[in-house]
């Protein structure tokens, strides 16, 4: 006889039911939470897209036990939305992790069909894109690239799918020449245009930038995350220093500033190199 739910939702054994039960629980009109009864899929979304940064977050610091918490949080998101859908009549968690299942199976015939699993990674890639193709069937060539992805991350989906129809620059010097072209025309634009036309000429480039990326076999995003944590770390020595001399920033100038900027350049760097 299966537990009834306080005792399921006490359970620390319960796993993935335990789970299901809490959310039911909490979205129970009667007895539920006020917050959680009030949330709807749009009001839920941004803290998808945040757990899912938090989750890569963790795995770039290698914190092990933080990612296990993180990634707790971004299946409770999955959980929260089967539920809302549930209340809809749309579908339900039990149809969400079908749905995935047969995906996977579909698409790894390698490893669950009869297809050989003597592939290159860069062959099986090619092969799940042109499964994923046969799947949207005669949609158009930038269909379901999602809106909601990061900018930098939807332009490189965009450019990928693009460049499997053959729109692509052969190499990376003619992506580059771009970059500069675009550059000037952006200087240009600060100069002689209105706003509007600046802010378009920035996303030019850096649609291009992201572009030379892919080329690259960079992930643009990560590259950010990692330039904004080296500035966060560098800023903040110069914050240390000046504080070990009774000082703030904003009790600095930027000549002093830029040279303690040097200073932790070179610390970091000291750091890094190999000891003999």
């Amino acid at each position: 006889m299966p537990p009834a739910p306080d005792d399921l939702i006490h359970d620390p054994e319960g796993g993935l039911p335990r789970l299901r039960a809490i959310m039911a629980r909490l979205r129970d009109p009667a007895t539920g939470c006020p917050w959680d009864l009030e949330q709807n899929f749009a009001s839920i979304a941004p803290y998808t897209i945040e757990e899912a940064y938090e989750v890569a977050d963790a795995i770039d610091r290698q914190d092990w036990p933080e990612l296990r918490g993180e990634l707790g949080d971004l299946l409770f998101q999955s959980v929260f939305h089967a539920q809302m859908a549930s209340e809809a009549g749309h579908f339900d968690l039990d149809d969400v992790i079908r749905s995935i299942s047969d995906k996977m199976v579909a698409r790894h015939p390698h490893v669950f069909g009869t297809e050989s699993r003597d592939k290159s990674p860069e062959q099986q890639t090619a092969d799940w894109e042109a499964l994923k193709a046969r799947e949207r069937g005669k949609a158009r060539v930038l269909d379901g690239v999602a809106l909601g992805l990061p900018a930098l991350m939807r332009a490189v989906k965009l450019q990928k799918r693009a460049a499997r129809v053959g729109f692509d620059w052969p190499s990376t010097d003619q992506v580059v020449a771009k970059i500069a072209e675009e550059s000037a025309e952006l200087v240009e634009a600060r100069d002689t245009l209105s706003h509007a036309e600046v802010t378009e000429e920035f996303g030019d480039l850096l649609f291009v930038m992201a572009n030379l990326a892919r080329h690259l076999n960079v992930d643009p995003e990560a590259a950010l995350r990692a330039a904004n944590a080296k500035f966060t770390r560098r800023f903040q020595r110069i914050e240390d220093w000046l504080a070990e001399a009774g000082r703030t920033p904003d009790q600095s100038d930027l000549a002093e500033m830029d040279a303690l900027w040097d200073r932790a350049k070179a610390e970091e760097k000291a750091r890094s190199s190999p000891q003999d």
